[in-house]
Order: C-alpha cells, then sequence, then structure tokens
C-alpha cells in the first residue's frame, strides 16, 4: 500500500528518511569498543522451526498443507442509500490434520465503527465523521453435509468466531458458510475504500466488502489478529461473485467479467476485441461518452455484472457512471495474453502524462515482473482512479485520481507489483509486513529503471525531495536512531514515523545490498526467484525467505539477518594506515582496514596511487570473524597517494570521515 500519492515510493522514503527520522536523532561518534565478533557473528535464531511442513532449504515440506476458501458472492450496491448488502456462501475444505471445532473470519468492516481497537492504536485521530456501524448480519449459517442451520457465533472487534455443530473432519473434510449482511460504504476514512463525488457521477471503490475466512496454519493454528490498519492474511480459493448496480454504472473488479454480452453494449464489446489484439492502449468508452450519458436521461433498472477468479485470497471492485475505460494487451513470455485496463473520471485527463497513459503503465509493470520473477496468471489487470492513496488487491489497484507523470508511474507499478507481494506469493502482512512492502518497493523500483531507459528511475531533484542523496546514505538516520524499531518489529507495533522508513525503504534496501554487494546478480536472482516459485499461491514466513537464500545462495547469511533485519546495527568502516612493504613502494602496500560497529560488510578498498591510477580489491565479510583490524597486501610498485573504503558509497557506512587514508 501506498499513503504518498504525490511521490514515488522511493522518493517518498528518501523524504521521511531525511526529514522527520533524521531531525528526532543525532549520529554518535564511531566508538571503537562497539564491534564484537561473537555477536555479530552469532548463531541466527529462526522464529520458525523446521518440520515436515517447511524445509530447511526455505522451501514447502513434503508435508506442507494450508487449507481452502472458495466464494460465491451475490451482492447489491445502492447508491441512494450508500449502502452494500449481499450475501455468500463459502466453501472450506480442512487439508490440515487437525479436526476443527471452530473457524474464525475476518470482518474488515467492523474497522469503520467508532469502538473500533484500530481507532485507538494508531497515531492519527479518528475521523469519527466517516465512521459506519460497520456489518450489520441478518444471517449466520452452517451446512455440513446438508441443510444449512442457524450457527451460534460471536463478534469481537474485526473478528467473529463461528462454532460448528460438528467437528470439520481433518484432511479434506469440507462444509459450507452462508452469511446474509450489509454495511454503509465509508465516505472518506481509512485508506482502503470509500466513495467520493465527480461532475459525472459518484465513483465507488469497494474493497474488504465480504467476511473472509482467517487462516488456519501450521504455524499458530487459528491466526485472528485483528484488523488494526495492517494489512493482510488469506486463505487462497477461487471467487466467484456478482454485483448488481444501477444500468448506467460501469463495473471493473478482480478476476474475468463472465458475462459482457449481459452488461456492455456491442461498441464496447467490440472495442474490447480490439484491444485484446492492440500493444496500444484502446478506448473502450471514450470520454464523450461519459459526458454524453451524464447528460441524458438515465437508465431505469439495473444490471448485474459477473466476476470469477481463480486462485486468489481476495477480489474488490470499483463502480461509477463516470468511469472513462482503455484496455490494452499485456505480453506473457509463455505466449499466453492478457489485459492492462484502466478507468478513471473524465476529472483524471488534465492534459499529456495523467491518467490516459495508466494502461500502458500497468502493461509494462505486469509484463516486467512476469519477465523477471513469475508469469502473471490472471486474465486482467485493472488500475482504478479514486480517493484512495494507492491500495492493491489482487488484479485490481486503487490509485490517486489525480496524479500523471513520474508520481502516477511511481504508484502504478508500486501497487501492480503488489499483484506479486503478497498476492500471489501470501505473505502475512499483519505479523510480517515488511515482506510485503519491502520486496514490492525492491521490485518496482527495478522495473522503473526498465521503462524507457529509465524514464521514470528514481533520482534526486527538488520536485519529489527537498533532499536527496545515495539511499545507503539516507538510510542512516534510522540507523543513528536509538528509537528506531528493527525490521522484524511486529507491524502494529511500528509507528507512523518509521513505517515508509523502516517497512518499505529498510527492507528494499536490504534485497539491493543482498543482489548488489553481498551475493551479486546471479545467485541472488536464482535463489530469489527459486523461492517466489516455490511460495507462490502458498504462505510463506520470515523464516522460510531466510533459508531460502542461505540455501539457494549458497551462503550464511545470518549475520545480515541478525544485524539488518533482527536489530537495527549500523556499519563503521575505516582505513587506519598505510605502509610499503619493506619501507619500499616497488615492494606493494599493506593497508590496514578496521572494522568500528556491530554491522559488518564486503567492501572494495581502494588504492590510488601518486600517478592517478588505482586498484581496488575486494575486502570480503570472511575478514571480520576473527579481526578487529586487517592489514590487506595490496601487490603494485608505485608509491600510495590515499586508500579509501567503499569509494562508491555502494554500503551504509555511517562515519565516512575515517574512510580514506592519505599518504603524506
Amino acid at each position: 500500500m501506498q499513503r504518498f500519492p504525490l511521490l514515488s515510493v522511493f522518493t517518498a522514503c528518501a523524504v521521511l528518511l531525511a526529514g522527520a527520522v533524521h531531525a528526532a536523532s543525532t549520529p554518535t561518534a564511531p566508538n571503537p569498543g562497539r564491534f564484537n565478533p561473537l555477536q555479530t557473528f552469532a548463531p541466527f535464531a529462526y522464529q520458525y522451526p523446521v518440520n515436515r511442513y517447511r524445509s530447511a532449504s526455505g522451501i514447502p515440506g513434503p508435508d506442507y498443507w494450508q487449507n481452502r476458501a472458495d466464494y460465491a458472492i451475490r451482492a447489491t450496491l445502492d447508491p441512494a442509500t450508500k449502502m452494500l448488502s449481499a450475501s455468500e456462501i463459502i466453501t472450506y475444505t480442512n487439508h490440515s490434520p487437525d479436526t476443527l471445532h471452530m473457524l474464525w473470519l475476518q470482518l474488515d468492516q467492523n474497522r469503520y465503527r467508532t469502538d473500533a481497537r484500530g481507532n485507538f492504536s494508531g497515531s492519527k485521530e479518528p475521523d469519527f465523521a466517516s465512521h459506519t456501524d460497520g456489518y450489520r448480519l441478518k444471517a449466520v449459517e452452517v451446512a455440513q453435509g446438508g441443510a444449512f442451520e442457524n450457527a451460534h457465533y460471536q463478534i469481537s472487534d474485526t473478528r467473529m468466531r463461528v462454532d460448528l455443530p460438528h467437528g470439520l473432519k481433518p484432511k479434506d473434510g469440507t462444509l459450507r458458510l452462508r452469511i446474509v449482511y450489509d454495511y454503509t460504504v465509508p465516505s472518506r476514512f481509512g485508506g482502503r475504500t470509500d466513495w467520493y463525488a465527480t461532475k459525472n457521477g459518484d465513483v465507488y471503490e469497494i474493497a474488504q466488502w465480504f467476511p473472509r475466512m482467517a487462516v488456519y496454519d501450521d504455524l499458530r493454528g487459528w491466526d485472528t489478529l485483528p484488523y488494526l490498519n495492517n494489512e493482510f492474511y488469506l486463505e487462497y480459493g477461487d471467487i466467484d461473485y456478482r454485483v448488481t448496480v444501477p444500468a448506467n454504472m460501469i463495473v471493473a473488479g478482480s478476476g474475468e467479467l463472465v458475462n459482457p454480452d449481459a452488461v456492455l453494449s456491442k461498441a464496447q464489446r467490440e472495442r474490447l476485441a480490439k484491444a485484446r489484439g492492440s500493444e496500444k492502449t484502446v478506448m473502450i468508452r471514450t470520454p464523450a461518452e461519459v459526458e454524453a450519458a451524464a447528460r441524458a436521461p438515465q437508465p431505469k433498472g439495473t444490471k448485474t455484472w459477473h466476476f470469477r477468479m481463480h486462485d486468489t485470497r481476495d477480489v474488490a471492485f470499483g463502480a461509477s457512471a463516470a468511469y472513462v475505460w482503455d484496455a490494452a494487451r499485456i505480453d506473457l513470455p509463455s505466449g499466453k495474453h492478457a489485459m492492462a485496463m484502466s478507468v478513471y473520471p473524465v476529472e483524471s485527463l488534465h492534459g499529456k502524462g495523467h491518467w490516459q497513459d495508466s494502461t500502458q503503465f500497468v502493461k509494462h509493470t505486469i509484463e516486467y515482473f512476469s519477465k523477471r520473477w513469475f508469469e502473471y496468471p490472471w486474465p486482467n489487470a485493472i488500475a482504478e482512479a479514486g480517493q484512495v492513496g494507492g491500495m492493491e488487491y489482487p488484479g485490481i489497484a486503487f490509485d490517486w485520481w489525480k496524479l500523471g507523470g513520474k508520481p502516477l508511474f511511481g504508484i502504478t507499478t508500486h501497487e501492480v507489483g503488489h499483484f506479486w507481494f503478497p498476492m500471489i506469493v501470501g505473505f502475512n502482512e499483519r505479523r510480517a509486513a515488511w515482506m510485503d512492502e519491502g520486496f514490492n518497493t525492491y521490485v518496482d523500483m527495478r522495473a522503473a529503471l526498465d521503462y524507457e531507459g529509465g524514464k521514470y528511475a528514481p533520482k534526486c531533484d527538488a520536485e519529489y525531495a527537498p533532499k536527496c542523496g545515495n539511499p545507503v546514505d539516507e538510510i542512516q538516520s534510522v540507523l543513528d536512531d536509538a528509537d528506531a524499531p528493527p525490521i522484524l518489529t511486529k507491524p502494529d507495533m511500528i509507528r507512523e514515523k518509521y513505517r515508509h522508513p523502516v517497512t518499505y525503504f529498510k527492507s528494499a534496501l536490504g534485497l539491493n545490498l543482498l543482489r548488489e554487494q553481498i551475493l551479486g546478480p546471479e545467485r541472488f536472482d536464482v535463489a530469489f526467484r527459486r523461492f517466489v516459485h516455490a511460495w507462490a499461491f502458498k504462505h510463506p514466513t520470515p523464516s522460510d525467505f531466510f533459508r531460502a537464500m542461505d540455501s539457494g545462495a549458497g551462503e550464511d547469511l545470518s549475520w545480515f539477518w541478525n544485524g539488518w533485519y533482527r536489530h537495527n546495527w549500523s556499519l563503521d568502516m575505516a582505513v587506519t594506515g598505510v605502509r610499503y612493504i619493506g619501507g619500499k613502494p616497488a615492494n606493494g602496500a599493506s593497508v590496514t582496514v578496521a572494522n568500528l560497529d556491530r554491522l559488518v560488510m564486503p567492501a572494495t578498498l581502494r588504492v590510488t596511487y601518486v600517478d592517478g591510477t588505482h586498484v581496488d580489491v575486494r575486502v570480503p565479510v570472511a575478514t571480520w570473524l576473527q579481526h578487529h583490524r586487517f592489514d590487506v597486501l595490496v601487490p603494485g610498485d608505485k608509491a600510495v597517494k590515499s586508500a579509501t573504503i567503499d569509494p562508491d558509497h555502494a554500503i551504509p557506512d555511517g562515519h565516512r570521515g575515517n574512510n580514506t587514508f592519505t599518504v603524506h
């Protein structure tokens, strides 16, 4: 999720790092006594043990299991009352080895109640004017092999426990759960779902709109963390849903539109067919058609839009009479195709470089990630323009409706990137938000470098950040802040001040350091891609990721997991002296390097000679297993001018004043 609509993710993090966080702390002077090899290289304590469910190599074990939730939903959106009413039937399959005597569900709309726990846990004042009374349940019924019967249930904040008349058998036991409900759509509160007005009609962004199964897994049984504002952990399954709206409205939803003949005009169907064969964007519903329809007498009655999505943890949709709609073909590595689409009000067309470019941004992102990590599995990828600053759901992203150019590219790439993390690779965002946001921030930064020669790649200029610099230098304000939480902190405990710097930026920078400095692209890419493929449509933990990178890349990275993720340690490398072997430049030089703080990193040592030439020597992490200081032998036959550790500022060294030793 992105809450900074006017900034790319990368530069938004840089602003926070350079501003609010830095202002709260003053870097301390280097302390040569802080580095202790026994602490830095201590064994890393994995949170979750190896067993037959999760292997030591970080991939699912031979007995890995997860339960399944399939949904059939029938919903009606009433714009006059701003109410959504629905009934759903959940077919729940218990693949676990345990008999289940209860079910737990997530009721996210209860987050909008005035008494919701989330109003007391965050740093922002509640927006009481936009609160609702949450879900109003009309029926909760269970069928276990027969007809539906009323079930006993209990609601606690954003969770509901349903007691089962009979235990649900292990290893493929199945039941059906029927829930009838309605709720009022919140207007602007929460950053997830809302409605807002445009000159041609209201726009509805409908998300977290149906009671969804909590996850029952091998780690803790039912995972029942309440929804305080950190995101999701959901089961996979197929979702078939129908949405009834006034006849003048367009619905853009996750998955495939099953009944286009019933809801689209002949012209719209013909344009969609053209878009399926077009690399360029094709208009399905033009701005002129939107404005003409708004002036014309409104059609009576309703239309029901029918969507279906396979292998998904969720669905969301947008609905409006004000939508402009365009689309283009997505080319996938296997030779298959999908569709990139955008829906937006005419107000989003402010001139060149605004929402008329959105579909091409979606197309590029899907094609890049499909080629790089895992092929996109669904038929459509949609960007919807609204007031939600940036929020992702499977197959559809809600993006800020007033963006254009680089900010629109940045938010589109970030939110569409979430289709992979966590929609395909099913991270538990409520316990490890750094995996969701950090992984996605890392991969969408690389996607920006690939678009039109890096046209919208992150860069430092006054338009996007008042202060910019090298990312490894910008992170220092976090590493120097004694109050900054480590990456592995529970998300609900991370204050807003640190959410982007730590959860997004430090996590993303950690992956970049792994690829560019610690492992190299060849080893990193193979291990990372293997992890993605192994855990597609499954539930990996941080321990699974750490083990997968250790095993797949062939490196014991416990020192990095300890220093960068479990702790918020700083790095301070130094060059403390240069001497000639035997006192003669012709014999080469011995350069003394030192590690002064608790973090370690591989680094480049550059020895520059008086004639302007230089030689680089790589100083590996293994140097510090037994040493605080080490004499690096540098062959050569010329007089040395200086020696510098990390001359390219490639690693986050917090005290660069001691990185260079000049020979006098």
